[in-house]
């Protein structure tokens, strides 16, 4: 097929070589396809190469010739801009020369002595097919803003030393800048296209220090492919350096995610890790450069497991709602008030998992609906099986993700689920973190004020945790304030952390609104609050959170302690 398509087109290509012997080997395997044109030297291949600018295809170069060697063929094409665009296939005995070829432009290597034909053939129509699909060698295959090489081109290099070199220990690092969409914001876009062209230019002056490539992958990421260093905190600092001496005002951080080389370990997954470590940091501002390792490989394992498993986990009920209770304080003895329900997984092989392991896990991949809407199920089925078979009627907390925001069917959902059961709308509260409020303000206020209207009562979780200004905070629908409890743990040894939750229960008394306290776990931190005027509060000091099972044995409890105490 590449014959005939040859014979109605014929490709020219060049062939460059001292010795005659080789010239005539590649004119033999490639004659029966393309036009053939020879130069013994670098200098007459330029002269070709200038003759035949319009038509050549292809440059097959020799890397040591006299007169003019290969090396300096290459550096006279990338510089002149009517001839940076003929795909230059390299041919060395040298293996050490031919990453030094890419990195001068070069398209491919060719590994003397010429004994793979089929390879040869199949190595120059390869490129001649992208050079003429503007696929490998064109001006989009570059950041046109850095003029590093662009996410195909850079794999594609990537790729093939690792291929052609598989002893060569390549890591892959990935720099990104931290909240780089609030640089441009605050400094202007032309202050941001300058940081990145900064960062390019140092990462470019690194590795003509080292062996290696580097490409822009996305507006503020920047990929290397490098050989490995022992000491890559000293790379971050250098291009931390660089941008930080920029401004004295503009706060730009970096962080680095570094994948080590592995033999088994194609570039692609390399940098998926490289990426995957980098991500773990973001938001840090303690720690700005994480090693993929052991420890992450088998989390991601595990974490590509629980997503597998998850909707048999669901279909075959291994997920099961606990229920913690809610106490309120401010009358004697505290008595039981509502109860928030959490989610736990009782995996077949794994054993239990904790939600600190899944939870975040499937909110990043776009699953969390599906634990969501069983959480919601069950906790309603729950407040109706205890008021029909106890006699009482108790409101449970349960939570709305970021991903149930943009559910167009959501309040018709959980509308359709009280209705189901039989319940008030008030008896299950809906919890929504303070982040996503501040996350996504107009749409998450508007959708919260129809879901109000529908009856529900909303609890704002981890209050303190996020930068809810006190003007946004007089905006928020909500009828509850539950205090993220960073806020209790210290407050018997810390005056400072008291006083914060002093401010957020005046905070509260100007909403108009009840506080949860979170986390409570002794008697001390109880009197403190009650003192204080928080009238709710959950955690240990009362009780983990229960089985249902075990939960209504606390409600039968608590409900003939409440008949002994009117008796």
């Amino acid at each position: 097929m590449i014959k005939s398509k040859q014979l109605k087109k014929p490709q020219l290509v060049l062939i460059v070589d001292d010795q005659e012997i080789n010239r005539d080997v590649l004119g033999m395997i490639l004659e029966d396809y393309y036009e053939i044109i020879y130069a013994s030297n670098g200098r007459e291949a330029l002269d070709l190469i200038q003759q035949h600018r319009n038509r050549l295809s292809v440059v097959l170069l020799d890397l040591i010739m006299p007169v003019m060697d290969g090396f300096q063929v290459l550096e006279h094409v990338r510089n002149d801009e009517f001839l940076n665009s003929i795909p230059i296939i390299v041919l060395t005995a040298e293996r050490s020369a031919e990453l030094k070829a890419l990195q001068m432009g070069a398209a491919d290597f060719i590994t003397k002595p010429f004994d793979m034909h089929e390879v040869i053939l199949a190595r120059v129509g390869r490129i001649i097919e992208l050079s003429e699909g503007r696929q490998l060698i064109s001006a989009a295959e570059h950041d046109q803003l850095t003029m590093l090489y662009s996410r195909n081109f850079f794999f594609e290099y990537a790729n093939r030393i690792h291929r052609y070199h598989p002893n060569w220990h390549m890591d892959a690092v990935v720099v990104n800048i931290e909240q780089f969409h609030s640089v441009n914001a605050l400094n202007g876009r032309e202050f941001g296209d300058k940081v990145l062209r900064i960062i390019g230019d140092e990462i470019r002056a690194f590795l003509s220090e080292t062996e290696g490539i580097t490409s822009r992958f996305e507006a503020d990421r920047f990929d290397i492919y490098c050989l490995h260093q022992d000491n890559y905190q000293a790379l971050l600092d250098r291009l931390q350096k660089r941008v930080s001496a920029l401004s004295k005002t503009a706060n730009i951080r970096l962080r680095m995610g570094v994948a080590p080389w592995r033999e088994d370990v194609e570039p692609e997954l390399l940098f998926d890790r490289a990426c995957a470590a980098c991500s773990m940091i973001r938001g840090n501002y303690k720690t700005h450069l994480m090693v993929y390792d052991e420890e992450m490989r088998l989390r991601e394992i595990l974490n590509q497991r629980l997503l597998n498993d998850l909707r048999r986990a669901v279909d075959e009920k291994e997920l099961t709602v606990y229920y913690q209770p809610k106490y309120d304080i401010q009358c004697d003895p505290p008595k039981l008030s509502s109860a928030e329900a959490l989610i736990r997984w009782q995996h077949p092989e794994l054993g239990m998992v904790s939600p600190g392991t899944f939870i975040p896990l499937f909110e990043g991949n776009g699953q969390i609906s599906a634990v969501d809407n069983y959480v919601w199920n069950e906790a309603a089925r729950q407040i109706a099986e205890w008021r029909d078979k106890i006699g009482v009627t108790l409101p449970v907390s349960v939570n709305l993700s970021r991903v149930d925001v943009f559910d167009p069917s959501l309040e018709e959902r959980l509308d359709a689920l009280v209705r189901q059961y039989g319940l008030d709308h008030k008896l299950l509260k809906l919890e929504v973190t303070e982040s996503a409020y501040t996350d996504n303000a107009e749409q998450m206020i508007e959708l919260i004020n129809r879901l109000r209207n529908c009856g529900f009562e909303i609890e704002m979780d981890d209050f303190g945790s996020g930068y809810s200004s006190l003007n946004m905070l007089s905006c928020m629908p909500i009828d509850v304030l539950k205090m993220d409890m960073t806020f209790v743990r210290n407050i018997g040894h810390s005056e400072k952390d008291f006083r914060l939750v002093e401010v957020v229960l005046d905070i509260a008394k100007y909403l108009k609104v009840p506080v949860v306290a979170e986390g409570v776990e002794t008697r001390q931190q109880l009197e403190m609050l009650k003192e204080a005027g928080c009238e709710l509060v959950q955690g240990f000091y009362f009780s983990r959170p229960l089985p249902p099972g075990e939960f209504e044995r606390l409600i039968i409890r608590e409900k003939e302690i409440e008949r002994e105490n009117e008796a």
